[in-house]
């Protein structure tokens, strides 16, 4: 029953790591939030939601470009994790955009087809 023998499993003391990562995910949304807000009065009512998705993919990618540039193993996989959480939310947000919505947020021109 080697499948019980958990003796070589090392246990490590890097944990702040892990705390470093939810502090950081959750201060990136809480600057999200705030864009939001900030948006709010630029953008119409109807765009806002393709706006702040918008913004998630942004930082997404913002965040998995740091990933690719980061040397270290363990912090390059918390970027990833923090990349890959915030473009699950774009998406999930992204849901609820109604089509009509996102015609608004790109602009009409009056010219016909």
């Amino acid at each position: 029953m080697a499948f019980l023998d958990r003796s070589h499993i090392v246990l490590t003391s890097d944990r702040a790591i892990g705390a470093r990562g939810k502090e950081l995910f959750a201060g990136i949304l809480l600057v999200a939030l705030i864009a939001t807000l900030g948006i709010r009065n630029v953008v119409p009512t109807d765009a806002l939601a393709p706006a702040v998705v918008t913004l998630l993919f942004a930082v997404g990618a913002v965040a998995a470009a740091f990933a690719l540039v980061c040397r270290r193993d363990r912090f390059r996989i918390a970027w990833l994790d923090l990349a890959g959480s915030l473009t699950f939310i774009g998406v999930v947000l992204s849901v609820l955009i109604e089509p009509d919505q996102l015609i608004r947020l790109c602009g009409v021109s009056d010219q016909s087809e």
